[in-house]
């Protein structure tokens, strides 16, 4: 056939009753002719199942151009716009003529799907808002589905009335009152609200929980640290007991140890989170946390340390190999200026220098000249100086050293190599000219009733302590002044205050002399670094301005902030049947400061309660009285008001002790 005949013949309309046009792979199979195999494969196709679809429809239409059939290649034309086939009814299976279709709808369903969740997601955004869940309570006031601006009003208008509660603090028989305010609390309404969820939420649980959900809540509270932790430290100086640390001190020339003991402490943390329960809900008394302080060494440690260091220590006399010569140091000399005391978690051995000096040049007399300090001193009534002169002799800051490795070694190995130098004065004469100590500036005393342990303790510290003379920035500590309160330092038993009660133990009355210094320090204007009133208010002593001492746990110490020297005079007047007991301090230097004192009214005042004793040892007691109260020093210069400090003294209640068994 020729080309235009098949032309013509494509040209001619289809039958009405013709069935469908072939498929072009069929066309191509079943035509007979080679040419009409090169016509259907001319024709171009980008997809195989949709361009047989739109070849057929082309042909039976009858949509092809004189040009196609001139050049024998028929163009693609657009179909005729139809109405879309129905789609076959759900009972029927789709043809393989629509699944094509089928598959190109699901992602429109899908993502219809998706804007219609999604606009209802918005939509409960915006209507839910900013509203707080339905059942929300903030510290017991319900707020429940009030925006956040309603809530903060609801919850001012019902707490607000609270804020400044008063808070009673207790622990075991003792209690402590405080408005919320001295302790630097308050309401925080808007930070309430926010932490009970008072903001918007895209989380879908944040969504149900607004809607169907809710809890309480704590009020958020603002605190002023520093408000609060002066009010802990108050709470705290009753209720804190100092961790004793292990420690071995050779009195005698003999191993004595301290047993470790825990400590217990009031922390602001564990406070604050007492108070968070409690504040703005309740008027009950709220129960003191504390924590355990562990010492470092436990008693096997001090064990260990008292059997591996401190025995071998004083077991036999050190050698000192001076050029060749060699000079016994025996235990004596060495053993008061030795400690082994807890430093982390082990026990090591120490020397202090200042403490060794004396027995050393004591004990090496034969080697050298011993160098003599310069003095001072109150002859009639004004400072004397005595000038020093050098000498020559063993170093002890040296020695302090090169004889720890020793102490623990026996027999041969027990020496130590030294030298022997020229050795200035400790206090020169020009050290002491350069303090210009020139006159009294203070001076305290205290009475006593006439008791013998006092006269001797008081008199045995005030001659430890009589003549100390601090340096510009020099510290004074009443234990390394004093040293520890045993027989073999000077001391007897006495009543002290422990636990609240009056019992015997070496150095009762000491904390006599350490009131007495302390005041003569208070009005000298010197640095107050460390000092406890007694736990016990004792009437003999100034309200509030005193304080007590206790080896190891509870030392007094001020520093010289002057920039001049302070030499102490100390004495005692003893007492006898006629008279009583006087203990006298006085600071001698360059006037610096003037000093005035002031005191406050007694408040929060707590009672004890009644103890009976059957015990050999009990000692019967009154009640005491436990109350807080401050005392204020101004500074001034030339009358005009330097700086203002403040110090709160905090006495517990006293147990009433009666011997004997309670009433029936």
């Amino acid at each position: 056939m020729s080309s235009d005949e098949r032309a013509g013949e494509l040209s001619q309309p289809p039958a009405e009753d013709a069935p469908d046009a072939p498929s072009p792979d069929e066309a191509v199979t079943e035509s007979a002719d080679p040419d009409a195999t090169v016509l259907a494969a001319a024709t171009p196709v980008a997809d195989d199942s949709d361009a047989a679809d739109e070849t057929s429809e082309d042909v039976d239409a009858g949509n092809r151009t004189d040009d196609a059939v001139e050049t024998g290649v028929i163009a693609p034309v657009l179909p005729p716009v139809d109405e879309p086939p129905a789609d076959p009814p759900l009972d029927e299976a789709p043809t393989d003529g629509d699944e094509p279709r089928r598959r190109r709808r699901w992602p429109l369903f899908v993502a219809a799907a998706v804007v219609l969740l999604g606009g209802v997601y918005v939509g409960a955004y915006f209507l839910i808002g900013d509203r707080l869940a339905a059942d929300t309570t903030i510290a017991g006031v319900d707020v429940g589905g009030q925006s956040p601006a309603k809530a903060e009003a609801t919850l001012t208008e019902e707490l607000g009335p609270r804020e400044n509660q008063n808070l009673v603090f207790e622990l075991e028989d003792q209690q402590f009152t405080f408005a919320a305010t001295d302790m630097g609390l308050s309401l925080d309404a808007a930070a309430s609200v926010e932490a009970a969820g008072g903001k918007r939420s895209w989380n879908p649980a944040d969504m149900v929980t607004t809607l169907f959900g809710g809890s309480d809540h704590d009020a958020e509270l603002t605190v002023d640290q520093e408000l609060f932790d002066t009010a802990r430290a108050g709470i705290g100086e009753a209720i804190d007991i100092p961790v004793t640390e292990a420690l071995i001190t050779f009195p005698d020339a003999q191993p004595a140890a301290v047993q470790p003991a825990d400590g217990r402490k009031v922390t602001s943390d564990d406070l604050l989170k007492a108070l968070r329960e409690v504040y703005l809900l309740s008027d009950d008394p709220i129960e003191i946390p504390t924590a355990v302080v562990e010492p470092g060494v436990d008693a096997a440690g001090l064990e260990k340390a008292v059997q591996e260091i401190a025995v071998p220590a004083v077991s036999a006399p050190v050698l000192l190999d001076v050029g060749g010569t060699q000079v016994e140091l025996p235990v004596t000399a060495y053993a008061p200026a030795l400690q082994i005391r807890t430093e982390g978690d082990e026990m090591v051995p120490f020397i202090d220098p200042a403490a060794l000096a004396g027995p050393l040049t004591d004990s090496t007399t034969g080697i050298g000249e011993k160098a003599v300090d310069a003095t001072i001193d109150i002859v009639n009534g004004a400072p004397v100086i005595t000038p020093g002169k050098p000498g020559i002799g063993l170093q002890p800051e040296v020695l302090a050293v090169d004889l720890l490795p020793v102490l623990t070694a026996a027999g041969p190995e027990r020496v130590v190599a030294v030298q022997a130098q020229p050795v200035e004065p400790e206090f020169t004469t020009a050290d002491a000219e350069a303090l210009k100590i020139v006159e009294k500036v203070s001076e305290f005393e205290t009475n006593y009733p006439n008791t013998q342990y006092r006269n001797i303790n008081q008199g045995r510290a005030a001659s430890l302590i009589d003549g100390t003379i601090l340096e510009p920035g020099e510290q004074f500590s009443f234990d390394k002044v004093v040293g520890q309160r045993t027989a073999a330092n000077g001391f007897v038993q006495g009543g002290v205050i422990e636990g609240g009660r009056f019992v015997e133990s070496f150095g009762g009355g000491v904390s006599q002399v350490a009131t007495t210094t302390y005041n003569a320090a208070f009005f000298a204007g010197l640095d107050d670094d460390e000092h406890k009133p007694h736990s016990l208010y004792l009437s003999r002593y100034p309200l509030g301005r005193e304080a007590t001492v206790n080896w190891g746990t509870t030392d007094l110490k001020f520093t010289n902030s002057t920039p001049y020297g302070i030499l102490i005079k100390a004495w005692v007047v003893p007492s006898n049947s006629s008279r009583q007991g006087t203990m006298h301090v006085e600071m001698w230097s360059t006037k610096y400061w003037d000093i005035e004192a002031g005191v406050s009214a007694k408040r929060n005042f707590r009672t004890g309660s009644t103890i009976y004793d059957t015990s050999p040892q009990c000692t019967p007691q009154a009640a005491i009285q436990g109350f807080d109260v401050d005392v204020t020093r101004t500074f001034k210069q030339n009358g005009q008001v330097v700086k203002t400090e403040t110090k709160t003294a905090v006495y517990r209640a006293g147990d009433a002790v009666v011997c004997g068994p309670p009433p029936a």
